[in-house]
């Protein structure tokens, strides 16, 4: 490399250009690499602190490996590459722990741990969505013809909550239900103009995966709800939303994921404040006309 090229790499790794670097490079990475590579998109605020063997032990790869990565990714080695982390880290407007968490009474108090677990994903989502990405998925939003939500299993669930919200405040959302029809049989259904949400959090779905696929390839906008901007979907997403879901059982805990929806719904209402409060009222009106409150 040489001088001139090594100045322009410095010039343009800022931390965001760092993400989408990893996430370019990501389908070419040795296995080991991968490791290093998740680690530091998941741990985006303490990374720039840690050092190569402190990453070693944490990511379970190699001291080797770690520099290898910061080298594939351009860098001299990961001096150079943490050197830019911590420049860009201290140059943002850092959102910190925005809930306090609880005090621990006792190990054994299911309630408590758990609360304990949904707070820190609720922070870590937080601390690790790149605000630019949230408001342009409200603006994509806001700019389709018709939105349309995908998930299988918790990512169904998800979906629907999603698609509810949404129409609350007038846009127009469905979700891809996976009932008498395949997904890939719906497929029809979203057109040009169209935005497609997908949710996927492991264990992934194959038929969510190939589906997001082939709706890419057919070029249609695509945004990401997942638990990492290198999961299997997110290569065909254009704009990926990472969501903490760690959970104290084998399923995906959904309270961050819950958050993002309400976030977003809030987002997009206020950025089409008059039609959204339209719509709301507009409603209201029905349901109570139509006796379905209890009066009582």
């Amino acid at each position: 490399m040489t001088r001139a090229e090594s100045t322009n790499v410095k010039k343009r790794r800022s931390f965001p250009d760092l993400k989408a670097l990893i996430r370019e490079k990501y389908p070419g990475l040795p296995e080991n690499q991968r490791k290093v590579a998740d680690f530091l998109l998941q741990h985006l605020e303490e990374a720039p602190f840690l050092s190569v063997v402190e990453i070693e032990e944490r990511s379970g790869a190699s001291k080797a490996t770690v520099v290898r990565l910061a080298q594939h990714l351009g860098y001299s080695g990961f001096l150079e590459m943490r050197e830019d982390l911590v420049k860009d880290l201290q140059s943002r407007m850092m959102i910190t722990e925005m809930f306090p968490l609880l005090p621990k009474s006792g190990r054994g108090e299911t309630l408590t741990a758990v609360a304990h677990q949904d707070v820190e994903n609720i922070n870590q989502t937080i601390n690790q969505l790149d605000p630019k990405v949230f408001t342009d998925v409200a603006q994509m939003i806001l700019e389709a013809s018709q939105v349309f939500a995908v998930g299988l299993g918790i990512s169904s669930l998800m979906s629907r909550i999603l698609a509810y919200s949404l129409n609350q405040v007038a846009i127009r959302c469905t979700p891809c239900v996976h009932d008498y029809e395949s997904f890939m049989e719906q497929i029809h259904m979203i057109g040009q103009g169209d935005l497609l949400i997908a949710f996927s959090f492991p264990p992934y779905s194959r038929e969510t995966i190939e589906f997001v696929k082939a709706v890419a390839e057919k070029k249609r906008a695509v945004v990401a709800i997942t638990d990492r901007v290198t999961s299997p979907i997110g290569f065909y997403a254009s704009r990926v939303l990472p969501i903490a879901s760690q959970n104290m059982l084998f399923t995906n805990s959904f309270s961050a994921m819950t958050v993002l929806i309400n976030a977003l719904t809030t987002e997009v209402a206020l950025r089409n404040r008059v039609k959204a409060t339209k719509n709301l009222k507009e409603s209201e009106r029905l349901l109570q006309e139509n006796g379905y409150y209890y009066a009582g």
